[in-house]
């Protein structure tokens, strides 16, 4: 009974290392390849989510004042009385 609890606790032993090593390797490779889509990004000069998010806060309020100019105009159009 001792010889067959000693080899249970070794093969559990090996098994739990095995998973640990396993964890260690996955936690790596998805490292390395984080710092490659870094690098990636950085060689194609694309902008951060916060200079994204400027510069979309940006042109919406431009289109929002285009859309204001627009029906000024539209609504001076509407204005208009005809002579007599």
């Amino acid at each position: 009974m001792s010889k067959s609890r000693f080899v249970l606790d070794k093969f559990a032993k090996l098994i739990e290392q095995g998973l640990l090593s396993y964890k260690d390797l996955s936690e790596e490779i998805i490292n390395i390849l984080k710092s490659k889509r870094d690098e990636i990004v950085f060689k194609m000069e694309l902008t951060s989510k916060e200079e994204f998010d400027i510069l979309n806060k940006r042109v919406s309020n431009l289109e929002k004042k285009l859309k204001e100019v627009k029906n000024a105009k539209s609504s001076k159009k509407t204005k208009r009385v005809k002579k007599l």
